[in-house]
């Protein structure tokens, strides 16, 4: 008999920015992906076994691959001509939600 192969378990850290980039790919507002890492933090909180210096771990991973991301994104909105006003628009757009997005981690981590 076969035995089943088990998936490898996603890590915390990666799914959780799995799910931040498919809210951001769908252009969802700053304030509720400020509110999805409310959620994934509390989610977090309520994996057994989880101690706060292994959230403040994946906190801090978290908030360094975010800020990375603001400067990307504050990079390409440079780049995004302003004559265009559709993708200036959505650009100005995506980089507020990642900027919501790492503000909301920073406070997650303060009130560890």
């Amino acid at each position: 008999m076969a035995s089943k192969r088990q998936a490898p378990a996603v890590r915390p850290l990666h799914a959780a920015l799995l799910r931040l980039q498919a809210l951001a790919a769908r252009g969802v507002q700053a304030n509720r992906m400020a509110r999805e890492v409310e959620v994934i933090v509390g989610e977090w909180r309520g994996v057994a076994g989880t101690d706060t210096s292994e959230m403040r771990g994946w906190l801090d991973e978290l908030h360094e691959q975010l800020a990375s991301g603001v400067a990307d994104a504050e990079e390409q909105v440079s780049y995004v001509d302003p004559s265009e006003a559709a993708a200036a628009k959505q650009a100005q757009l995506t980089l507020a939600a990642l900027v919501a997005t790492r503000d909301a981690v920073a406070r997650a981590t303060q009130g560890l």
